[in-house]
């Protein structure tokens, strides 16, 4: 073990992420977590005062929206090779990977990439999300990452003190396309410092610090990079959150809330009333005798006002000042709607006009913007889901937990639901009428209408045809059978 020591995680000199990258990404997570700094102000009376920032979660409600759109429970992951299939079933459903795989892919779009990594716990193949301040490139070019580094960070009490370690999980490749995993134990006093080096037995007694994995076709990790150019940096090989080219959208969208709440907790109704008309009560405490005026218990409508003269004063005056609804209102929609346009949504996603139900087809005409990102991500969500199953058989394979071969990626397919985009009737329609002008054969249209494999199609098309020559035959009569034969 060398002795090193680290101020910040991307000083170690095998990782290849600038500053500037890591820091966009823990500024991403502020605005997907809420977290905004008090406001400060000064009162009437000229006093310095704090409160908290009124906000709209609105980073997160578009990482949820979308997420949901891209992968939910419905979703399908079937094999081919019926061994390879029953194995990575059983691994999906005992890690519960379909319901915990949507909530990650929400992190994934608000922090502008997600990594998944199989690893083996007893009998089973399980999978880790990383998350992407906690997954950094060691090397890899604008397309993909080969080698990487995963984070982990774990707090220890040590009496009065408390010790931050760091576990860095170097994954690489090494000579004759040997896959090596080594790990980095770093020890702080300092939250903010990653600290010195330290052995890997002060925290993790069975943990190795370096393991060799062979027959590996791909990296033990896949990582689902949001879509588009990264144009914060386009030398990076990290994506940018949904929402990255839209922060200062947000924050103006967030003031303009904070200015309607605040207006509407100030503009609650006022009535000044001259002090003569409040109800005197009388406080004696031995000798001394107080006079207080005072209003009826719980309420705040009202202010007490010393007005002189009962007949020349200023009498019972509402103080109250309209609140401006109706314009912050249509202030808040335009903003929304400036949102829609830069994270690349339909129309309408955030906003709503009070329109009555629309049919499947109008649904796919108005949200064309959001069917087409949707497109996009999912295409991405696919190839790393394939990679992810490909690993996991690989790993399973090299601990003797999977005992079958490993199918190609063609053999893979991965069905997400879009059943909110699309009209599944004028889908079947358009293959049917495709097929019957003869552009496309019966096995295609299976295909692309069931969403399986050429593979799968082939077997439904050749059921199909058995099904078909069988009540052919039933039907036969015995005349049939006499002139033709069986």
């Amino acid at each position: 073990m060398t002795t090193q020591n680290l101020t910040n995680i991307t000083d170690h000199p095998k990782i290849a992420v600038s500053s500037t990258e890591y820091d966009r990404i823990r500024e991403n997570l502020k605005y997907y977590a809420g977290h905004y700094p008090q406001i400060e102000y000064t009162d009437s009376n000229g006093t310095p005062q704090k409160r908290a920032f009124n906000h709209l979660p609105i980073g997160r409600t578009a990482a949820k929206k979308i997420a949901s759109l891209v992968f939910n429970e419905q979703a399908e992951i079937k094999l081919d090779d019926k061994d390879a299939n029953k194995f990575i079933q059983k691994q999906l459903q005992d890690d519960r990977f379909v319901k915990n795989f949507e909530r990650y892919l929400e992190s994934g779009l608000a922090l502008g990439g997600l990594a998944m990594r199989p690893y083996v716990d007893r009998d089973k193949v399980r999978v880790s999300f990383i998350q992407a301040p906690v997954f950094l490139p060691l090397q890899s070019n604008t397309q993909d990452v080969s080698s990487a580094a995963i984070i982990t960070k774990t707090i220890k009490s040590e009496g009065n003190k408390q010790k931050f370690y760091t576990l860095i999980e170097l994954h690489e490749w090494g000579k004759d396309d040997k896959y090596t995993v080594t790990n980095e134990l770093y020890k702080s006093y300092n939250q903010n410092v990653v600290g010195s080096r330290v052995p890997l037995s002060d925290l993790y007694e069975d943990l190795e610090e370096v393991v060799d994995l062979n027959g590996l076709s791909r990296p033990l990790f896949t990582y689902l990079k949001t879509p588009g150019m990264n144009n914060k940096d386009i030398n990076s090989p990290l994506g940018l959150s949904i929402f990255d080219n839209a922060k200062t959208t947000m924050d103006f969208l967030n003031t303009t809330y904070d200015e309607f709440m605040w207006e509407v907790k100030m503009g609650q109704r006022r009535v000044a009333v001259p002090t003569q008309m409040i109800k005197v009560e009388y406080d004696q405490d031995g000798e001394n005798v107080t006079v207080k005026r005072k209003f009826e218990s719980g309420r705040n409508v009202y202010e007490q006002f010393d007005s002189g003269d009962m007949d020349k004063g200023i009498g019972i005056t509402d103080l109250t000042t309209p609140i401006r609804s109706d314009d912050y209102i249509k202030a808040i929609n335009k903003i929304l709607a400036i949102f829609e346009m830069q994270i690349g949504v339909s129309s309408g996603m955030f906003t709503f006009d009070g329109k009555s139900l629309k049919t499947a087809t109008e649904v796919v005409s108005e949200n064309s913007d959001t069917y087409q990102m949707r497109n996009s991500i999912v295409s991405l969500v696919e190839q790393s889901l394939k990679e992810l199953i490909i690993s996991m058989l690989e790993l399973g394979k090299a601990y003797d937990l999977y005992k079958g071969s490993i199918p190609e990626m063609e053999k893979i397919s991965i069905n997400l639901d879009d059943g909110v985009f699309t009209d599944r009737n004028a889908e079947l329609d358009y293959w049917v009428k495709v097929v019957n002008a003869g552009f496309a054969t019966d096995v295609m249209a299976i295909e692309k209408v069931l969403n399986v494999t050429p593979e799968k199609a082939k077997k439904i098309k050749a059921e199909i045809s058995g099904n078909a020559i069988d009540e052919a035959s039933e039907e036969r009569s015995p005349d049939d059978v006499e002139v033709y034969g069986e």
